[in-house]
Order: structure tokens, then C-alpha cells, then sequence
């Protein structure tokens, strides 16, 4: 029941993913972000614990809701740790009912024929179930895109769709992530190829199920239409890649039927030294401006 519930709530709630799952590589950038330099920590197991601190006081602030919140990617280390004496995903979902998914990649291999792999996933199946055992509804695997390289592209989806598929196999929903960088001059070619490629892989899930997309705000509006409009996908969602946050909500608010899943852009002004109620306050007007790009397609 509570699956249903969830996946009802991503499929028509109105809102928006937080992206929470900063990892090892990012975590000192996102902390550096926040207004903790380096020097505040020595060791990783401190800079993981001040990590946390800010995902928990991102996440208990009055307003991070299922009001425009949708969901939330949880980092491992977050979904093993509590948020207000809780299990952080039953405290997402029980008292602010955001649906919790978990980042389970463990980066990118290095670039060969202009994509980044998956690197393999050790110990994938226990940590699957453990994710079930949590309360976890869906999962997040990032690999990226350098150019527009066929053989790349079709690649990178298809090790994509083959790690999704053994994802819905354990109970859960894959939100599969192929990013195209942002910066890359033949952006919109590559967009249009991994569009060709998604669309030939869907073919591949199994009948009944679902998968997300999550996928780098595209060149062309609304290039991802099909996808949205496709019963094989619960909902396609957009990473911000480094777009600043007007940036992306402006590109997001052309796309009809994408939501937000930010994470830099929505930490954007957020500082370990303010007070309680400017971080509320600061939180309360990036969720809104988010929400409001996220809806208005």
C-alpha cells in the first residue's frame, strides 16, 4: 500500500525532487557552498556528519513538504543515519511525505567513446534490499554524456536500462540518468541521439512496470515530450548541470511535463551561519521559484 501511495504521489503530486545525495567527491564542494571551508573538518567520518547535518536541516525545515516536494535522493550514508530520531526515509515519508529514493551508483568510469560509464556496483543486490528494508521507493544511477557519439550514447543507455531493469526486479524504481554536459558544443545533437536511444530501450522493460528518466534540461523545448507522454515512464525529471537557478528554472518552466530534481540549485543561498528563520526563509523562496518551473509547463 504504501508503494502505491508513493508512486501515486510522483505520478500527479505537484512539485518537485530535491537532490540530497551528494557524495565523497562532492561533498567538500557542497559543504565549501554552504559556507564550511575544509579547515572545519578533519577527517571524512566529521565532513560526512556536517553533510548530514545540512540534508537534516534542509529536510526539517517547515518548508520542505510533500506540498511541492515530491521526492527527495537520499546518499547511503543519509538513509542509514536518522532525521528527528527517525530512519531519514520514514522521516521523509511519514512527516513531510516526500517519496525517498537512493543514489546507488559509485561514479563514472573514465571517458571512452565521449561518455562516462557506470563504474560497477558492488554489492548491488544487498544494497537493494537494505534500500527496501529502509523504506525506500526508488533509486538514482548517473552516468554522463561528453558529446554527440552514437556508439557512446547507445552504450551508456543500454548499461543504463540493464542496471534499471535489475532495479525494478528488487521492488524498486530506477530513476535512470544519462546527463549530457552542458557545455559541450554539439549539445543538441547528443540530445537528440540519446532521445533515439531511450525510446528503443524502453522496449526493453518489463510489461507492467515503470521507470523515471532523469535527464539534462534539453536545447530544444519540450524534446522529451514523447517520454513523458510514454506509459513505460512514472515521470521524466530535470538535473540543473550547472545551470545557475534561474537558468534552469527558466529552461525547466519551457518543458511540459518535467519536474525539477536540483541539487546545487536548490542549496543555492543556503549558509551554515544563518539564523533559523533566513534559512527558512531563503529555503521557502528557492522551493517556490523551483516549484513554480517545475508546474508551469
Amino acid at each position: 500500500m504504501t508503494n502505491q501511495q508513493m508512486a501515486d504521489k510522483v505520478r500527479t503530486g505537484n512539485g518537485f525532487i530535491a537532490a540530497l545525495d551528494q557524495s565523497g567527491g562532492s561533498t567538500p564542494k557542497a559543504l565549501g557552498l554552504y559556507g564550511v571551508e575544509a579547515s572545519a573538518y578533519s577527517s571524512d567520518a566529521e565532513m560526512f556528519d556536517m553533510i548530514h547535518a545540512m540534508r537534516a536541516r534542509i529536510v526539517s525545515s517547515p518548508s520542505f513538504t510533500g506540498e511541492r516536494v515530491v521526492g527527495a535522493i537520499l546518499f547511503e550514508m543519509t538513509m542509514e543515519r536518522e532525521i528527528g530520531g527517525k530512519p531519514s526515509a520514514k522521516a521523509l515519508w511519514e512527516d513531510n511525505g516526500v517519496v525517498p529514493f537512493l543514489k546507488i551508483d559509485k561514479g563514472l568510469e573514465e571517458i571512452e567513446h565521449s561518455v562516462q560509464m557506470l563504474k560497477p556496483i558492488p554489492g548491488l543486490d544487498a544494497l537493494l534490499a537494505r534500500a527496501v528494508q529502509n523504506g525506500i521507493f526508488g533509486t538514482k544511477e548517473r552516468s554522463v554524456i561528453q558529446a554527440a557519439n552514437p556508439r557512446g550514447i547507445r552504450a551508456l543507455v543500454q548499461q543504463q536500462f540493464q542496471l534499471g531493469n535489475q532495479v525494478l526486479a528488487a521492488g524498486l524504481v530506477p530513476i535512470i540518468e544519462p546527463e549530457v554536459t552542458i557545455s559541450i558544443s554539439d549539445k543538441a545533437e547528443a540530445e537528440q541521439m540519446l532521445l533515439e536511444e531511450i525510446t528503443a530501450a524502453l522496449d526493453t522493460v518489463p510489461s507492467g512496470q515503470q521507470v523515471m528518466l532523469k535527464l539534462t534540461l534539453p536545447e530544444t523545448a519540450n524534446l522529451y515530450k514523447s517520454l513523458c507522454d510514454d506509459p513505460r515512464v512514472m515521470k521524466v525529471v530535470a538535473l540543473s548541470g550547472g545551470y545557475s537557478r534561474a537558468e534552469a528554472n527558466e529552461r525547466l518552466s519551457k518543458n511540459t511535463g518535467m519536474i525539477a530534481s536540483f541539487s546545487r540549485a536548490l542549496t543555492e543561498g543556503l549558509s551554515h551561519g544563518q539564523s533559523e528563520a533566513d534559512f527558512d526563509a531563503t529555503l521557502d523562496a528557492t522551493i517556490g521559484e523551483i516549484h513554480a518551473a517545475s508546474i508551469a509547463g
